[in-house]
């Protein structure tokens, strides 16, 4: 109740004038309990008894579970959405007050964590409330939040642990001697961690296969090989089960992808047609190198052409001769020849930037010192051979060729030597390198043509720098599973370039 005293005094405003002040006097109570002088409410107490004997946090569930899963150490938020949260971090801790009961009634002042053993599986919050009601509006308590910490197991981790459970399969396959383009892709497939969804890889003859869970990872994965090598995608389904009364269908896809029998350094024989799709370059091409995109080039004339995988897969062909088919020769003189001599191509078509044409005289290595009976070869090698220099190439005199475009050309358009790369000395590779690759599980079965085919393609990324520049390369001392530092990566391709460097400089 409320008394109003209309005899005090009237103050003066600023004008001089009086004015009327009325005082307004609100009744006061005792408290029940420690007899302090308050204003009336339902209880009749003051704020400290009210904390003695009213507890505004009693509606709060004091004991929670969370669920966690050891493999991929998430924690369960429901729903059904599993999350990555670090331990007593800002959100996991907003995970563990979403699951607390009671406290949509009450205002949250502060929330904490109180220091726990990780290992102990608990953990602990503290809650400081404020009441929403009007008696409860300046009663604040604290609160203590027990969390049990149980294992329970993801759905992505148990479609992994589960056995010869899977939706989709990526067959990778390259039927071929010179498995480099194979080899390739397999580094750039961990780069970009394009298998970082797989559910398991699984060697097979001729390649992997890739396994997943769901449809659009896999798709994804596809997407990616045809954007990086010439590769020819066939997919089926089979069906697995119907549910009728809802119609619906389960299915397990599988993914062919066949990458074109081609890889660097290997020998081609063209067809008329394709001769003339190319622009006119000759039959007998080597290829250069095989992005997403095949790099032809006429080791004749120097003319450089590409071929897209999808025009290969219309017309398919094989390669008459392979890098294992490769002889060594000795360089005896070497003459440059000047552009009015070039012949075959138009000079647009001629690498002049990279490549020079030069007459070679050689004599085989074999035959170094016993024979002196030189043979002569025109190449596209001239700015990197010098007199004395190790070349390698194909011997048509000597190989045996059984393919129907080879057996149609005449003999005057057959070289007797074509020449491939300049041969560097692989022997004083066998020292222990400082670098190394990472590589797909190729599991418990060792292939031996495969690991010298790996060998061959390290060795490649040494002589070649080109060739390298997509690829990561790792420490010796480092453990490539787990560390992938990408300034450490880029130092030590730079490391690599200058000894590739050097190594040109003591050949030359």
């Amino acid at each position: 109740m409320e008394y109003v005293d209309f005899n005090a005094k009237s103050s003066p405003n600023k004008n001089g004038e009086d004015k009327e002040v009325i005082q307004i006097r609100r009744n006061t109570i005792l408290c029940c309990e420690c007899g302090a002088k308050i204003e009336p409410n339902t209880h009749n107490m003051c704020t400290n008894c009210l904390r003695d004997h009213i507890d505004i946090t009693e509606g709060i569930s004091k004991e929670v579970e969370l669920q966690y899963c050891r493999n991929c150490e998430r924690y369960l938020q429901p729903p059904g959405e599993w999350i990555n949260a670090r331990w007593e971090s800002r959100e996991l801790l907003g995970l563990c007050l979403k699951k607390i009961r009671g406290l949509k009634s009450l205002n949250l002042i502060d929330a904490c964590f109180i220091w726990t053993e990780k290992h102990s599986k608990r953990l602990k919050v503290k809650l400081v409330v404020e009441g929403n009601e009007v008696d409860h509006a300046s009663l604040r308590q604290g609160a203590i939040v027990d969390y049990t910490i149980q294992n329970q197991m993801c759905h992505e981790c148990h479609r992994v642990e589960a056995k010869d459970f899977w939706r989709c399969v990526v067959q990778v396959r390259q039927h071929a001697d010179n498995k480099k383009t194979y080899l390739y892709l397999e580094q750039l497939i961990l780069k970009h961690k394009a298998h970082e969804n797989t559910l398991g890889i699984k060697p097979m003859h001729g390649g992997l296969d890739f396994y997943f869970a769901s449809e659009n990872h896999a798709r994804k994965l596809v997407s990616f090989l045809e954007a990086m090598v010439p590769v020819k995608v066939t997919n089926s389904r089979r069906l697995i089960s119907h549910d009728k009364n809802s119609n619906i269908h389960h299915y397990k896809y599988t993914w062919s992808v066949e990458i074109a029998p081609l890889s660097k350094d290997s020998l081609v024989c063209l067809s008329p047609k394709l001769r003339h799709q190319l622009g006119n370059i000759p039959a007998l091409c080597l290829v250069h190198k095989v992005t997403h995109n095949m790099n032809l080039i006429d080791p004749v004339s120097g003319q450089l052409s590409e071929l897209s995988g999808l025009n290969y897969f219309r017309s398919p062909f094989e390669a008459i001769c392979n890098p294992k088919q490769l002889v060594e020769y000795i360089v005896m003189d070497v003459e440059t020849l000047k552009p009015s001599e070039r012949k075959g191509s138009s000079s647009k078509n001629l690498t002049s930037d990279r490549h020079l044409l030069c007459d070679v005289w050689l004599v085989r290595a074999s035959q170094l010192g016993t024979n002196d009976n030189t043979i002569h070869a025109r190449s596209h090698l001239g700015h990197v051979l010098a007199v004395g220099d190790s070349v390698l190439g194909y011997s048509m005199t000597e190989a045996n060729i059984n393919e129907a475009e080879f057996e149609k050309l005449k003999s005057d358009n057959i070289p007797d030597i074509i020449l491939v790369r300049k041969c560097h000395d692989r022997q004083s590779g066998n020292r222990k390198r400082l670098w190394k690759l990472r590589h797909l599980s190729y599991g418990h079965q060792v292939d031996e043509q495969l690991v010298r085919d790996k060998l061959d393609f390290i060795e490649d990324l040494e002589e070649d720098p080109e060739f390298r520049k997509n690829i990561n390369v790792y420490p010796e001392h480092i453990n490539v599973a787990e560390n992938e530092d990408t300034e450490v990566i880029n130092e030590l391709a730079e490391i690599l370039d200058e000894n590739g460097e050097d190594k040109m400089k003591d050949k030359s």
